[in-house]
């Protein structure tokens, strides 16, 4: 029993041993044995399920690293395997996979933004090993990633309170580390239109047992895209150290990223009343070619990890972030049938310094037949930022029929921008996993205190002109229930928290600080591993709340709600020897409900598809030793871009196509892939979500041979 928990926890270099278990007694610590940690992964990290695509487990917060069985929550875990095989550049990349998830930015645009169960997930709900505000807030990279995790719904108690939120879900990047196998890969790659670049991946492990290791990526690519006017440059390098001993681990990672992009695609606002343009009329240029986003992140993080006994473990970790970021915009906002619209475009310059920083402790312990398993844990997130914006004269333009104007003439902003906010997020949780005949039944109760403070300030004196300190307390419970060994029935109540809304302009009470926001979720579920085939079934229902200004008494409250409710099915696997599959689909229903003056009580949420699903294949061709054939599908009903339900876009669909070809009988194996995003090159709008029209991805050619020396 005490062995079967530690396998859930992060407690690298424990290998328990107990010959009782089988009999059903009470385990005795004696005959625990502690083993080297040389016998088991870094990071400790679940092993990859059949067919390699997505792993057996993942990181569920405090409550450590846990197989997909044993958890009562809804988790997915893409690998490096998946990553690799797509030729998966970023974050978004690699969401393409998932039903839930649909990017609501353009991949080729100035950010990546997510929304995950109809809600919208910004980068800072992106965590770095569980650390929130470490990753790139713009774009994240992923060829120095060893898996890519989703925990959806809210997760306030697993991961503390995120930035912006978290409320349809959180992101967690695990980055890669040395294995016992010397790893030395140079990979050449193209991109349509013209864009060419390289990677190169090595690692190795020194010293007794291969206690120390290194990893090193270093990617550079540059070219245009198939977006008229448009060209990205990525130029990015990480070390990853750690240190494997018998009760001692230490880690440590360091990344730069320097990204550029030209003429990046903007989400095209309509104003209201103007039925949405067709995508299939919309010109690739509508964004003026001298618009760039150029951004720039070095991160690090350090973390430890000791047994202090087998069955205590203690863990800390600290990472820093700096970005420097500047911008030259112009925003499209469609007025009329024509598509003309009228922008100002401005340069905007920002900057963010991000600590984070956690600590906890893993305990196990028993009471009569009911078997403990402790997990206290703390937090501590600051964020600070400045900014500055230059403004130039308006431009007319067209979406179906581009103008171009002379580029602004700029300078007259400084670098060296003032502080103008600063978050503070602070935290502790303590959770309790009870579980009772041999695992067969676990329940999880636990709660977090949440402190939030946020305090701006003046650009030219300095001065602070807001204050925020609230604090809350979020509670969660989760049952598993396993009725058979291959079978996890599961049910969970959780929440999530955002920083209070503030009151609009014109609101009598605009002075007035509202506590933490509450989302709140029920969930409820099947999980069942056939064995070469994994599935989950959830139905869930979350309720966020939402604020506006009574138009009768102009007072600004917390009444109105958008209460998502719906069914996932998730499956992966390699159901048949050379046949792998991984795809889903959600069925959605997100309904406003208490809105201003009950106006638009009952209608669908902005950017909430009714149906959203994904299937993916790969299939090894026998009689081609090597050569592996792969397609996926993707398909989004129609969406509504405002709350009135007057303005809509139509359902879409595209398919991806791809071969790869592994020469394994030569000195060096060589891998060559190929893939074809959207091959049928579908014009289409993406999204409807965050208050724009998301233009989908043009027909993309991946090419790209990975030498393994």
């Amino acid at each position: 029993m005490v062995g079967a928990l530690l396998g859930t926890m992060p407690m690298e270099g424990l290998a328990i041993e107990d010959e009782s278990e089988k009999a059903g007694a009470v385990t005795e610590l004696p005959v625990i044995e502690v083993q080297g940690s040389t016998r088991r992964g870094p990071d400790e990290l679940p092993s990859m399920y059949t067919g390699g695509q997505q792993a057996r487990g993942a990181r569920v917060g405090l409550l450590g690293n846990k197989d997909l069985m044993e958890t009562p929550f809804s988790i997915t875990s893409y690998t490096a395997q998946t990553i690799k095989d797509q030729q998966a550049r970023t974050v978004a990349d690699v969401m393409l996979n998932d039903a839930s998830v649909r990017s609501v930015n353009p991949s080729s645009g100035r950010f990546e933004q997510f929304s995950i169960r109809g809600f919208t997930v910004l980068n800072s709900e992106v965590a770095f090993g569980g650390l929130y505000g470490i990753v790139p807030t713009y774009s994240i990279p992923v060829e120095a990633t060893e898996r890519v995790e989703i925990i959806k719904g809210p997760n306030a108690l697993l991961n503390g309170m995120a930035p912006s939120g978290g409320v349809g879900g959180t992101i967690n990047v695990v980055p890669k580390r040395a294995v016992d196998r010397p790893v030395i890969q140079l990979t050449g790659s193209y991109l349509s239109d013209s864009q060419f670049g390289g990677h190169v991946d090595i690692g190795r492990r020194f010293g007794k047992d291969n206690r120390l290791g290194i990893r090193l990526n270093s990617v550079y690519q540059n070219g245009d895209t198939p977006f008229r006017h448009q060209s990205i440059r990525r130029n990015i390098h990480t070390l990853a150290l750690d240190f494997r001993g018998e009760a001692l681990r230490l880690f440590a990672d360091v990344a730069y990223q320097d990204r550029r992009v030209e003429a990046p695609l903007e989400r095209v606002g309509v104003v209201s009343g103007v039925k949405p343009p067709s995508a299939r009329r919309v010109d690739s240029g509508m964004t003026p070619s001298w618009t760039d986003a150029n951004v720039q992140d070095i991160y690090g993080v350090f973390r430890v990890e000791y047994d202090i006994s087998p069955v205590f473990n203690a863990y800390a970790a600290i990472g820093a972030r700096r970005g420097d970021y500047d911008f030259m915009r112009a925003t499209v906002s469609v007025k009329n049938a024509g598509g003309d619209f009228m922008t100002q475009p401005f340069q905007y310059l920002y900057k963010e310094n991000a600590l984070s920083a956690e600590a906890g402790l893993h305990a196990m312990f028993e009471t009569g037949a009911i078997m403990h398993a402790i997990n206290l844990g703390m937090s501590d997130f600051r964020l600070e930022y400045g900014n500055a914006r230059q403004s130039f004269d308006s431009i007319q333009s067209n979406i179906f029929n581009p103008v171009e104007h002379p580029e602004p003439v700029t300078g007259g902003l400084s670098h060296h921008l003032p502080i103008v906010n600063k978050t503070h997020l602070s935290s502790i949780a303590l959770t309790d996993t009870l579980s009772i005949l041999d695992e067969q039944i676990q329940l999880t109760l636990g709660a977090r205190i949440q402190q939030v403070e946020v305090n701006g300030y003046s650009p030219v004196t300095g001065a602070r002109t807001k204050h925020y300190n609230k604090d809350a307390v979020t509670p969660a419970v989760g049952l598993l229930v396993k009725p058979w060994k291959k079978v996890s029935l599961y049910a969970n109540y959780i929440e999530a928290l955002t920083q209070g809304p503030t009151p609009a302009a014109g609101a009598v009470n605009i002075n007035d600080i509202f506590p933490p926001s509450r989302t709140k979720q029920v969930e409820a579920g099947i999980k069942m591993d056939f064995g070469k085939l994994m599935t989950t079934v959830s139905l869930f229902k979350i309720r966020q709340p939402s604020g506006f200004t009574n138009p009768a008494t102009l007072i600004f409250a917390v009444d109105g709600k958008q209460q998502n409710q719906g069914v996932e099915m998730n499956v992966f696997g390699e159901p048949f020897s050379g046949v792998r599959i991984q795809g889903g689909v959600m069925y959605l229903d997100g309904e406003l409900t208490k809105t201003a003056g009950g106006l638009n009580d009952g209608n669908t949420a902005p950017g909430v598809p009714k149906v959203a699903a994904n299937l993916g294949g790969e299939w090894d061709i026998r009689v081609i030793p090597g050569l592996t054939l792969t397609a996926r599908s993707i398909y989004t009903s129609a969406q509504y871009l405002d709350a009135a339900n007057t303005q809509k876009i139509p359902s879409w669909v595209r398919f991806d196509l791809g071969a790869r070809y592994a020469i394994r009988h030569i000195a060096t194996p060589v891998t060559i892939r190929a893939n074809i995003l959207n091959a049928f090159d579908k014009q289409y709008w993406s999204s409807a979500a965050a208050s724009g029209l998301t233009l989908g991805d043009r027909r993309t050619l991946m090419l790209s041979a990975t030498v393994d020396f």
